[in-house]
């Protein structure tokens, strides 16, 4: 991987103010896929391809990252991206909503990566327990949201992205399957694995 060319990308992100992962998320999870070792990852919200780009260190041997962008202009830079590191057989981006795409895919991923719309979180999610694979881990950024979360936030704007992001916290904290923690992280991050069943 070409490290000079990822670093650009990082910092013309930032001056384009595109929201890329954080770098202490990034750390967070670079420890936890460093040692799964992942043969797919699926990330939902792939912006300009900075967090694939650097997930792509932590594949299996001929592993591969899925990941799904609506915004055309991102799809075309991504893309753009991932051939400047020289990751492109590593990194499948598909092109369009999420929440049309994901119920098409037959896949199972070792690990899911939810990183797009806020008021979506919850349906992402029912997704991503569809398609993970035991003992597999999902991740879900910007969870805490400004700290909007965890407060006793209610203005209008954002009344809809905090509530469906509170029912995300709510879900994986409650499910039986689930082993959730969150972490106040970049802009927090929740880590849900899925419990081993008996005899696995």
């Amino acid at each position: 991987m070409n490290q000079q060319e990822l670093e650009k990308i990082k910092k013309k992100a930032l001056e384009d103010h595109i929201p890329i992962i954080m770098d202490d998320t990034l750390v967070v999870m670079e420890k936890y896929l460093s040692q799964m070792k992942p043969e797919k990852i699926l990330e939902i919200g792939t912006a300009v391809g900075y967090s694939a780009i650097c997930f792509t260190n932590f594949l299996a041997e001929n592993g591969r990252i899925d990941t799904i962008e609506r915004d055309e202009e991102r799809v075309k830079e991504a893309k753009e991206n991932i051939k400047k590191v020289g990751v492109v057989d590593k990194i499948q981006i598909y092109e369009g909503d999420a929440t049309q795409i994901l119920p098409t895919l037959k896949e199972k991923y070792d690990a899911i990566f939810i990183d797009a719309a806020k008021g979506k979180y919850p349906f992402f999610l029912k997704e991503a327990l569809r398609m993970i694979k035991p003992n597999g881990m999902i991740f879900a950024d910007n969870i805490l949201y400004k700290g909007y979360v965890l407060s006793d936030y209610n203005k209008h704007k954002q009344r809809t992205a905090v509530r469906n992001l509170r029912e995300y916290i709510k879900e994986v904290s409650e499910n039986p399957m689930l082993e959730t923690e969150i972490l106040e992280v970049g802009d927090g991050l929740a880590i849900s694995k899925i419990k081993r069943k008996e005899g696995t």
